[in-house]
């Protein structure tokens, strides 16, 4: 495929940033993508190849791009029913049931997300960093349900990862943790990184690093990590006396098991996660013989990507998606005796 047409006026002084500025939004090329054609001497001006993105772009230059077909990405597509919640050309919001890997790995080579979306887009993916493929812009954990976006078009993939960069992507999430994360508890307000802000809402401000001994997990450090701040509000107390929450969870960055790591530091850790939670019981007198088992034998964390929320990378429209919690912490809750 070539792409063709001409620098207009008063254009940056870089050629990579007159392309950018110029190319058809049809050619749905990004800005990295284009630096990468300049580099492999894609790109023409005027009939000679142009590889440095430095060079001065001028008014009237006649630009012709040499694009090749996006190759078949060397994952296999598999047949995989999809909970579809959005779809156009550029982009596909999922809701991801639980047990679903996102993208596969040496110990999922198949059966994932990624996998499914291959079989369900098949030619409409119009090709990310020249391959066929979706472009995943942000996961949740295996056992994690809930909303994910990913790109179908290299343009929306560079538009979507500017927007995760810039931590301006609105994600909640639903968790069902053990104890009452309130600000009037002075064991919780004693926890290092966390301080609570008007509405009781939790705050938990720290660096997350993967863990000294154990690769598989993230652990909350001081130095050398990543910054990561997470806050919560109490929906719903769960028991009488409460025992356990409902919780409503937002992200102002997004690290490797971010809120599973962050509410155990805090001692709250999630019901049924097996990394982070620990296994406690629930006092009998509070939620029942019922809930004690419900809570004990929960199978995954009680964690549910609840609603995502975006600037269409394309369109500039806002787009703001719910997906209502799964049925097993649905039933997690009544057991527990909330509504």
């Amino acid at each position: 495929m070539t792409v063709e047409f001409i620098i207009g006026e008063a254009p940056p002084a870089r050629m990579d940033k007159a392309l950018a500025r110029d190319v058809p939004e049809e050619a749905a090329l990004s800005r990295s993508r284009l630096s990468r054609l300049l580099a492999d001497g894609a790109v023409r001006v005027n009939g000679a190849v142009v590889t440095d993105p430095r060079a001065k772009a001028a008014e009237g230059d006649a630009v012709l791009i040499t694009v090749e077909v996006a190759q078949d990405y060397h994952v296999a597509a598999e047949d995989i029913p999809l909970d579809v919640v959005f779809e156009d050309d550029d982009l596909i919001v999922i809701n991801k049931p639980t047990g679903m890997v996102v993208h596969p790995a040496p110990g999922t080579p198949g059966g994932t997300l990624v996998n499914a979306l291959l079989h369900h887009c098949g030619d409409s993916l119009s090709g990310v960093g020249g391959e066929k493929r979706p472009g995943i812009v942000h996961r949740i954990d295996k056992e994690t349900s809930g909303l994910l976006v990913a790109a179908k078009s290299d343009r929306a993939h560079h538009g979507l990862a500017a927007q995760f960069e810039a931590h301006t992507v609105e994600r909640h999430y639903r968790a069902i943790c053990y104890g009452v994360p309130d600000s009037n508890d002075p064991r919780v307000r004693g926890v290092k990184g966390a301080s609570f802000e008007p509405g009781n809402i939790l705050k938990l401000q720290t660096q997350l690093a993967r863990h000294k001994h154990d690769r598989q997990k993230q652990q909350v450090v001081w130095h050398n990590g990543r910054h990561a701040v997470t806050r919560a509000r109490i929906v719903q107390p769960l028991g009488t006396p409460a025992v356990a929450a409902l919780l409503d969870c937002w992200l102002e960055t997004g690290r490797t098991h971010q809120i599973r790591v962050h509410l155990a530091h805090a001692g709250h850790g999630l019901i049924g996660d097996p990394t982070y939670g620990g296994r406690r019981k629930l006092s009998e007198k509070a939620v029942g013989e019922r809930g004690r088992e419900a809570a004990r034998v929960f199978p995954r964390q009680a964690l549910h990507a609840a609603t995502l929320g975006f600037e269409h990378p394309v369109t500039g429209d806002m787009m703001r998606f719910e997906a209502p919690m799964p049925t097993d912490m649905q039933q997690l809750i009544e057991d527990l005796g909330g509504k």
